[in-house]
């Protein structure tokens, strides 16, 4: 398996783990648990992160030199 797929599949787990946490942040404030607990609302941030390192890493495969992935279409009339 290669980096690049490794990686997309990190991504998608990461970004459901952070969904997850968002949600239980938002449930805890609306039982009112902020009070008490503060760090439900920090409790995303470590997915979040990782997800920006994935995501960048992603972003700039297209963009880095010496890949040929994408292959130039010439219409002609």
């Amino acid at each position: 398996m290669t980096w690049s797929k490794r990686n997309r599949q990190l991504h998608r787990a990461l970004s459901i783990i952070f969904t997850s946490t968002v949600v239980i942040a938002f449930i805890g404030a609306a039982l009112g648990l902020t009070e008490t607990a503060m760090w439900l609302f920090y409790l995303p941030l470590p997915p979040l992160f990782l997800l920006m390192g994935t995501g960048l890493y992603m972003f700039v495969q297209p963009y880095r030199k010496g890949r040929n992935n994408r292959q130039t279409v010439v219409h002609q009339h």
